[in-house]
């Protein structure tokens, strides 16, 4: 699905950059520009890479 219709980027996309390394919204949007043109993204793929982080905290944990 996209999160960012303007850069293209999908929320696919921003769960493979996470599984790499990307850690928070400033590193994510430095290496797709999503929330960079018109900003309207920028709530939901805030949310999804802290979900992505959340989840990967808790498998982590167990």
């Amino acid at each position: 699905m996209y999160v960012c219709i303007c850069r293209q980027v999908t929320d696919a996309e921003i769960r493979e950059l996470c599984g790499d390394g990307c850690v928070d919204f400033e590193q994510v949007q430095e290496k797709t520009g999503v929330a960079s043109q018109c900003g309207k993204c920028f709530e939901r793929a805030n949310d999804l890479i802290e979900e992505i982080r959340h989840a990967s905290s808790f498998s982590s944990a167990a």
